[in-house]
């Protein structure tokens, strides 16, 4: 029989505390500051990439060879969410500590706990309102977006949302990430302090640990920078998603067990084992999926159709022996052009590095060093090239089938546009500011109803 606590928190409206969170956050000056910092950062990093875009396209226009290489995805989408990817990195975690680490100082976290709700409950109302957080920071960015397509630009829906999606779950972890330190601090400086420690160290992880071979290169893969990447070449993972989801939801969990205030550090710890090592094991199951999808305009993450079709039929395992050191820009070449597609379109492929042990100057003497062996079902070829089409063949060869006729229509045409978005300054630098502070000044109405009150009882 479950406690009369127990039934009192099952039957706790959560609307009113949806409503209080959500309230909080917005009758902070965190968020608003944010959207007035966001405004110049990214109109200007638009208007940029506008004119960038636009000298590229001119070029195209006199050579319409070269107009297949322009995608809006790389010229203005992806440097527009860098500039957010920078504040959400840097200011958000400011606004989603607010929504615990305001209620540490003030004390009122004390009586949220004691009202009828569960902890979990209690966490799922807070990330709520971090979301709702980022939607609102987002509003530059889908500025950004509207004034391209006014100006004639074309958006590609599946890849436009793909990269929304990537920077939702980054700021959704960025977010779990705030509120957990706010649960094991004492003030919102720390828990900042200890967030920025997660974040900023993912920059760190780039620039020492990528690319190196061993454990660096499986420590540089804990980067929250590296989660992007893919979304930014409109990739989406299953694994990737899975993980990133996991961790927010392990981080939710981590803040849940820290929140309380009459439970022991020593249970604390135990139950953050627990919450670590399960999380773990979720993350170790995601990491095995290897179901994703191509939803760039230009396939650049897949072969041609027609050889993907042909590539499916090829049931037997096929083994990739590649000596190559990690760092060397051949195999680089070699993973984006040959490597990842196959792992995405063949059955059972199994790739082997064979210099991930040596450098490029120990093994550029050696005879061996740049070959790349192809073994499809015990018969061997090898190669030293990094272009599809030449594996292709090569791997059509060892599998005894014809190569497929190419199909019509496939390339990409491109999408050049001279476009001028200098105008577009004076929305970011003052029409959407101005928005911003009469939104920033309605937020601070008195609420009609305070769930802290002694009157909320009776409402309830």
């Amino acid at each position: 029989m479950r406690s009369p606590d127990a039934i009192a928190a099952s039957r706790a409206p959560f609307r009113p505390l949806l409503a209080k969170e959500l309230r909080q956050i917005a009758g902070g000056r965190a968020l608003w500051t944010m959207l007035l910092l966001l405004c110049p950062l990214i109109g200007y990093s638009f208007v940029q990439a506008v004119s960038l875009y636009g000298e590229a396209s001119r070029a195209a226009m006199q050579s319409p060879s070269s107009a297949s290489s322009l995608s809006p995805l790389d010229g203005v989408l992806v440097p527009t969410f860098g500039a957010f990817y920078v504040a959400v990195t840097l200011l958000f975690p400011f606004v989603a500590i607010r929504v615990l680490g305001h209620e540490k100082e003030t004390g009122a976290l004390r009586l949220l706990i004691q009202l009828p709700y569960r902890t979990p409950t209690l966490i799922v109302a807070k990330l709520a309102a971090i979301l709702a957080a980022w939607l609102i920071a987002a509003l530059p960015v889908f500025s950004a977006l509207a004034i391209w397509r006014l100006l004639g630009g074309h958006l590609d829906a599946p890849e436009t949302l793909d990269l929304l999606l990537g920077h939702l779950l980054y700021g959704l972890l960025v977010g779990a990430i705030a509120l957990f330190a706010a649960s094991i601090t004492e003030s919102a400086a720390t828990a900042a302090i200890v967030t920025l420690a997660f974040t900023i160290g993912s920059w760190v992880l780039d620039f020492t640990a990528a690319g190196r071979p061993g454990f660096l290169d499986w420590l540089s893969r804990l980067s929250l920078t590296q989660t992007l990447r893919p979304f930014e070449q409109g990739l989406l993972s299953a694994s990737l998603v899975g993980g990133m989801l996991v961790a927010v939801a392990a981080f939710a969990a981590l803040a849940a067990v820290w929140l309380p205030t009459g439970v022991s550090p020593r249970a604390k710890l135990a139950r953050s084992l627990v919450c670590v090592l399960a999380a773990g094991v979720v993350l170790g199951a995601t990491a095995q999926l290897r179901a994703s999808l191509d939803v760039s305009a230009d396939r650049r993450n897949s072969f041609p159709a027609a050889d993907e079709r042909a590539l499916r039929e090829l049931r037997a395992p096929l083994i990739v022996t590649v000596h190559l050191a990690p760092e060397d820009p051949r195999y680089v070449d070699l993973r984006r052009n040959v490597l990842a597609k196959l792992e995405r379109v063949l059955p059972n492929v199994t790739i082997r590095l064979a210099g991930e042990r040596q450098s490029v100057i120990g093994r550029s003497a050696e005879d061996s060093y740049g070959i790349v062996e192809y073994d499809y079902d015990g018969r061997l070829d090898r190669s030293r090239s990094t272009s599809h089409r030449e594996v292709l063949p090569l791997l059509y060869g060892l599998a005894g089938v014809p190569p497929p006729q190419p199909g019509r229509g496939e390339d990409y045409p491109g999408h050049p546009l001279v476009a001028e978005a200098d105008a577009s300054l004076a929305w970011f630098l003052i029409g959407l500011p101005l928005l911003i502070i009469a939104a920033w000044w309605w937020s601070r109405r008195p609420p009609a109803l305070n769930l802290m009150s002694p009157r909320y009882g009776e409402a309830s």
